[in-house]
């Protein structure tokens, strides 16, 4: 078996969905298992989609595992050359897999590799490169020099921004979000560490395989990824977590530090943490008394583009959901620039969501048309004309 897909869902569903779909064309020519792992989800995922997907290898925990002990669940599973972790909240073009294999096999130092995620606006994210937190590299990012010199190779060495984005690279943190592990350094490094229930595992497994003598890779295939579609950020638990991950890998990697060192860190998670939870109660409870609050008045506009049965399908939908929205028939063939050719027809000033019909254009062309002109007022939507309902990276409307 040459691959190994590691999908970990958490009430997911609908995203799920529209991952597995892509990965059908992505996986066509290459020997490969898919395994997914259900946290023990409450929004039917497993009931929805295994009769949907019975090639996948549904896998149901009984129990919220993690993602890392999830991972571990389905890594040990299969027996295959490389296994690849990739996120529930991705669409995956045609040949990103498979030039990814392609490069593995051309790389044997390769231990691990990751590619360019690009967000709901086109941009490329941040997450797609970077270098490993030591301490004065998590100092540059806390304090905001990482942010404010992106493409310094000491202040953003956290994003490597210095980096090209169109050529492969050598990096040191693979996001968990699309990462392709060769098995054997698997086997010699060991699986996720199973400490970490969410967020920091990644970057700790990138550098047990850098200090075993692999490579980590940045290639410039692409992706999209919604990004936390399945992580509520504004909530207790997520500071919680998120702290504790990197208090957990300063303490594995770093503590052997002076404490002229490792205190000042530890005491700068915390008190990131202690603002983060401040901010948060501060937040809700101006909204309770309603005080300071401030009304939403960036009311989302959508264009759908699609074939003529989407489009009366995708019209009876916005009146039922009253959204403010315009309607344009066209497919890869008659409208090849999608929302590009379109631009008379977005609304300025407020979000706009270009919702493609799913029959009428491919993932690739999608995404494609998305990536060559970013604009953070302009984010990706999809329809699927079978279960009649729009994704985007906010909700899903049926």
């Amino acid at each position: 078996m040459k691959l190994n897909v590691v999908i970990v869902n958490y009430n997911v569903r609908h995203y799920l969905e529209q991952c597995l779909l892509s990965l059908q064309k992505a996986l066509e020519n290459i020997e490969a298992e898919v395994y997914v792992v259900d946290n023990h989800s409450k929004d039917g995922s497993v009931e929805q989609l295994q009769p949907r997907f019975p090639s996948v290898k549904f896998i149901t925990s009984q129990h919220n595992l993690g993602f890392a002990r999830a991972n571990n669940v389905a890594i040990r599973q299969g027996e295959s050359e490389y296994v690849l972790l990739l996120n529930p909240d991705t669409i995956v073009t045609s040949d990103a897999i498979m030039h990814s294999v392609e490069f593995m096999d051309a790389h044997p130092e390769a231990g691990a590799l990751g590619l360019k995620m690009l967000r709901a606006d086109g941009s490329p994210a941040k997450e797609s490169r970077r270098g490993l937190p030591t301490p004065l590299t998590a100092f540059y990012k806390m304090t905001g020099l990482c942010e404010r010199f992106p493409n310094h190779r000491k202040l953003g060495k956290y994003y490597m921004g210095y980096l090209p984005w169109d050529a492969p690279c050598e990096i040191e943190v693979v996001s968990g979000a699309f990462c392709m592990l060769r098995r054997e350094a698997l086997n010699q490094v060991g699986l996720l560490d199973e400490d970490y229930f969410m967020y920091g595992e990644d970057i700790d497994l990138s550098y047990r395989i850098l200090k075993a003598g692999w490579k980590n890779w940045y290639i410039p295939e692409h992706i999209l990824h919604y990004k936390g579609e399945s992580t509520q950020k504004s909530s207790f638990r997520y500071v919680h977590v998120f702290y504790g991950s990197m208090l957990i890998f300063f303490r594995k990697h770093y503590n052997h530090l002076s404490w002229l060192i490792s205190l000042p860190v530890k005491l700068a998670i915390f008190m990131k943490a202690f603002l983060a939870s401040v901010h948060m109660i501060g937040g809700k409870l101006r909204k309770s008394l309603g005080f300071f609050t401030r009304q939403n008045t960036d009311v989302p506009f959508y264009l759908f583009i699609g074939t003529e049965q989407s489009i009366s399908q995708c019209r009876e939908i916005a009146a039922k959901n009253a959204l403010n929205a315009d309607f344009v028939v066209g497919t890869e063939q008659s409208l090849p620039d999608g929302h590009l050719a379109l631009a008379d027809r977005l609304k300025s000033g407020t979000t706009n969501y270009v919702v493609y019909d799913m029959s009428a254009y491919s993932f690739d062309t999608t995404l494609s048309i998305l990536e060559r002109k970013p604009d953070n007022k302009i984010l990706i939507g999809t329809y699927y004309p079978q279960s009649a309902k729009i994704i985007t990276d906010r909700e899903v409307i049926k």
